[in-house]
């Protein structure tokens, strides 16, 4: 058997035994089929050693252009999904090495430092690496970076990418860049270049104020969401809201703001900032442009924010009930859509019989009926369908008769039996709308 046919019964066997292969090198050393990734690291050590980062040299500027070029090749092969390529780079070294990068390329360099950020990014999968990127200081490393690129737009998406990468999953991280205050920075940065697109700036804000870390007992994100609000962020992404559909940035605003709408009084001072009004907008444009993605996610925003009292009224008052319904006849063949505008009215109609009446009144009743009967199969709408008729009617018995008159009863009870995540929202619902045999 030659070397080529050992490593490929190799392989065979080791994968039909279940071993995880990913980042193990699978070719002959030495061979002219020696692994890119390899080939790429030791290629940019070689540049590193011999580079003057100072000088502004022509040696040195082809150093700088070689080392870009390797680290976009570096990046695009540690992108492609499936292939492992990211963790064989990490696991040779490569993620501390791309640090070290980052950390003496000059500003003035902007072709290569970009370069070197986004290979950095793609080198970030899992808490393992977020671990590599803090041990090597690799948040100081950022934050002096993004400091120090602060007018340049695409040093400071490439450099929020990262921050994106390194905080995922990772509460030590998020800390760290919170104690250098990165929350005022991206204020600022956003105030500044609202005319401008830098999506991973709201990525950014997204996963700082996501609690992923399964390794904490306690999140402190809700507190980094109020020191967000405290500088001002609500009323930086309400603006990007208020440009609409002319924003590249829209749909990572409304994703981003939800995240920083965590109390009561952050989702008042929103509303306070025009929020309501402007995610309406958005709602009633999204529904013209046929824009599902804008849709789900304004009525996501739109749930969080009606969770206040206060801006219950406003929502109700706006004639929100209305358009929700509009919203739903629009987008009536996609119960994902569905799903997140009976949200809201659920929201909306807790513990208020008033809101609940003008629910029934607006038609949300043959949304609940026609949405359950034509995606039976929808899981989660169905449960959040349950869910809505039992705020409906929890106050309002008048609102029970109307219901079980149209046969709801039937509906839930269907919805109950096929799907096991249904069950305790059905019964709940059954029993709210006074039937005896809920339980069965």
């Amino acid at each position: 058997m030659d070397p080529d046919e050992a490593l490929q019964d190799a392989i065979e066997t080791l994968t039909l035994q279940g071993v995880d292969l990913s980042g193990i090198v699978t070719c002959i050393p030495g061979s002219i089929n020696d692994n890119p990734v390899i080939q790429c690291l030791d290629r940019l050590r070689d540049i590193d050693l011999k580079m003057k980062y100072q000088e502004d040299d022509d040696l040195s500027k082809a150093g700088y252009d070689e080392m870009s070029e390797i680290l976009v090749k570096l990046k695009d092969m540690c992108s492609t999904e499936g292939s492992g390529n990211a963790t064989i780079a990490v696991k040779n070294g490569g993620l501390d090495l791309v640090v070290l990068i980052c950390s003496k390329i000059q500003i003035r360099h902007e072709h290569c430092l970009v370069s070197a950020l986004n290979a950095l990014a793609s080198l970030i999968y899992d808490p393992s690496c977020t671990e590599i990127f803090r041990r090597n200081g690799g948040v100081k490393i950022v934050m002096d970076i993004l400091n120090d690129g602060c007018h340049d737009v695409n040093i400071l998406n490439s450099g929020f990418s990262v921050v994106a990468a390194a905080s995922t999953g990772n509460e030590v991280v998020k800390e760290s860049f919170m104690e250098l205050k990165i929350d005022e920075f991206l204020v600022k940065i956003l105030s500044e270049n609202s005319k401008y697109c830098i999506p991973s700036s709201y990525d950014a804000i997204r996963i700082l104020l996501t609690p992923d870390d399964g390794r904490v007992v306690a999140s402190q994100v809700y507190g980094y969401a109020r020191k967000f609000a405290e500088v001002g962020i609500a009323g930086v992404l309400v603006d990007s809201l208020h440009e609409g559909f002319s924003s590249p940035n829209l749909l990572s605003a409304c994703i981003a703001l939800k995240a920083v709408a965590v109390n009561d009084e952050i989702c008042r001072s929103i509303a306070d900032s025009g929020g309501i009004n402007a995610t309406f907008q958005c709602i009633e444009d999204s529904g013209e442009q046929n824009n599902k993605a804008v849709a789900k996610a304004c009525c996501s925003l739109m749930s969080k924010l009606a969770g206040s009292d206060a801006n219950k009224s406003a929502i109700v008052h706006m004639g929100g009930m209305d358009k929700l319904i509009k919203l739903s006849s629009r987008f009536s063949d996609d119960p994902l859509v569905l799903q997140e505008v009976m949200s809201i009215i659920c929201v909306l109609c807790l513990r208020s019989p008033e809101n609940a009446a003008r629910a029934i009144e607006a038609g949300v009743g043959d949304l609940a009926i026609q949405s359950m009967q034509k995606f039976p199969a929808a899981q989660q709408m169905q449960k959040q369908s349950c869910l809505m008729i039992r705020n409906l009617v929890a106050r309002n018995p008048e609102n029970r008769t109307i219901l079980l008159a149209n046969g709801i009863e039937k509906i839930i009870r269907k919805a109950k039996e096929n799907h096991v995540s249904c069950k305790a929202a059905a019964t709940d619902a059954l029993r709210d709308l006074g039937l005896d045999n809920y339980n069965s």
